[in-house]
C-alpha cells in the first residue's frame, strides 16, 4: 500500500525566527517541544499532514551516529552545518513491517527508533505523543533522510483547531526534490513511497496518497518556480514544499506583510530560499475538487 506525505522537518538556525516568520505568513504554529536528543522543534499541522521546523539546541545531548542507528539529532546537526533548508522527508508508516520491506528492498538506514515525548492541548493539558520510525537511505541523495512515521497515539497528536490556518492553505500539495540525474532515483522513490513513479518531461513524479513526490532537475525548478534551488552536485536535495491553497487571494499580500519577497510563477506564490531559511514555499490553488 502506497504511503502518504507525513511530514516535512525544515531545519533552521534561529527556531523562534522560524515560527515567527511562519506566523507572519499567517499559519496556526503550535508550541515549542522538546526531544530527549537535543533538538527542540514547532509544528504547523494540515489534515493528516505536517510541517516540523527543527534546531538542535541541546548538542551536548545529540548521540552520534552508531552502526545500525541512525541519528536524527546528529543528521540535522550535519545538515545545520552546511546551511538551512529541507533536510528530511517522512511518510506515514508502520513502523517495523516498514524496516523489514526497506530492508528486503534493500534501502534500510538503521534499526527502527521508538520514543515518546510530552505534548500540549490547545487548553494546556499535557498529553503523550509516541513514534515509531523506520529509515531509508538514498545512496544519491545523502544530504536527505527519509524515514516512515508510525503514530501510537494519534488521537493525541492531531488537532482540528491547530489545522485553521489564516493564509487559507489547506495542506500539502507535494514536495520537490532537486537532482541533476531524476531517473537514477527511481528504484529508491518507488521502494521508499511503494508507488510507482511517472517519468514526465521534467523528470519523475510520484503520486502518494497524500501530497505528491517529485524529481526535477535544477534548471526545470528554476523554470518552474522563478528562483534558484539549492545545489544538487553533492546531493540530490529537498528543495520545496508545494501548499495547497483553499482561496488564493489570501496569500496575495501575505509575502509583503511578513517582510520578504514574494513573486508569481503562473498561479502559484513562491518565497524563495534567501527569504525562507532555505527552503522554497510555494503557495498554489487546490484543485476545485478538493476545496
Amino acid at each position: 500500500m502506497a504511503r502518504g506525505i507525513d511530514h516535512i522537518v525544515h531545519a533552521v538556525r534561529d527556531l523562534d525566527a522560524a515560527a515567527a516568520l511562519y506566523r507572519s505568513l499567517g499559519f496556526t504554529v503550535g508550541a515549542r517541544n522538546r526531544h530527549p536528543w537535543g533538538t527542540h522543534n514547532y509544528i504547523v499541522q494540515f489534515p493528516g499532514c505536517f510541517l516540523e521546523f527543527l534546531t538542535v539546541a541541546e548538542p551536548t545531548l545529540v548521540p552520534e551516529h552508531a552502526p545500525g542507528h541512525f541519528s536524527f539529532g546528529a543528521f540535522n546537526r550535519e545538515f545545520l552545518a552546511r546551511g538551512q533548508g529541507l533536510s528530511m522527508l517522512v511518510l506515514e508508516g508502520q513502523g517495523k513491517a516498514d524496516a523489514a520491506e526497506f530492508e528486503k528492498a534493500g534501502i534500510a538506514d538503521g534499526q527502527p527508533f521508538d520514543f515518546e515525548r510530552e505534548a500540549r492541548r490547545p487548553d494546556g493539558v499535557a498529553i503523550k505523543v509516541a513514534f515509531t520510525l523506520a529509515f531509508a537511505r538514498d545512496p544519491a541523495a545523502p544530504q536527505v533522510s527519509f524515514f516512515t512515521c508510525q503514530q501510537h497515539y494519534p488521537e493525541n497528536f492531531w488537532n482540528p483547531a491547530f489545522q485553521k490556518h489564516a493564509n487559507g492553505v489547506a495542506g500539502v500539495a507535494g514536495v520537490v526534490i532537486v537532482t541533476n540525474a531524476p531517473a537514477a532515483h527511481r528504484k529508491f522513490i518507488e521502494s521508499f513511497v511503494a508507488a510507482p513513479a511517472t517519468a514526465t518531461a521534467d523528470g519523475l513524479s510520484v503520486a502518494t496518497p497524500r501530497g505528491i513526490v517529485e524529481l526535477v532537475t535544477p534548471d526545470v525548478f528554476t523554470r518552474r518556480y522563478g528562483v534558484a534551488g539549492p545545489d544538487a552536485r553533492s546531493s540530490a536535495k529537498l528543495a520545496a514544499i508545494r501548499f495547497a491553497l483553499t482561496d488564493a487571494s489570501l496569500m496575495q499580500s501575505a509575502p509583503q506583510l511578513a517582510g520578504v519577497a514574494g513573486l508569481y510563477a503562473g498561479n502559484a506564490a513562491v518565497i524563495g530560499a534567501d527569504d525562507a531559511m532555505g527552503a522554497v514555499l510555494v503557495f498554489e490553488p487546490a484543485p476545485a475538487d478538493s476545496r
